[in-house]
């Protein structure tokens, strides 16, 4: 799966913004369905995936990101909550 998106990436300098874009999302989306949790900032295979959620969360909060990709967004966020982690000390 990885050498996969790897491959995508390769052809990176012929996608438009948006194609980039939804390539990530895609990424994610795919991580998080074959692992079961969100990306990992502490794993470095992982972080920067970590790294473009976050810089997209912002973007929504400063409300520059662009309309299609706010809907996708949520989406993803959603998926999140499913997998937030539950601190099982009282």
């Amino acid at each position: 799966m990885k050498s996969i998106l790897k491959g995508v990436w390769a052809f990176c300098s012929f996608m438009t913004q948006d194609e980039k874009w939804i390539a990530k999302y895609n990424e994610i989306m795919a991580f998080m369905a074959e692992n079961h949790r969100r990306p990992s900032k502490y794993y470095l295979e992982e972080r920067n995936n970590w790294n473009w959620m976050r810089h997209q969360q912002k973007l929504m909060g400063k409300g520059e990101m662009k309309e299609e990709r706010v809907e996708l967004f949520e989406k993803l966020l959603d998926l999140c909550g499913e997998y937030r982690r539950v601190n099982q000390w009282k």
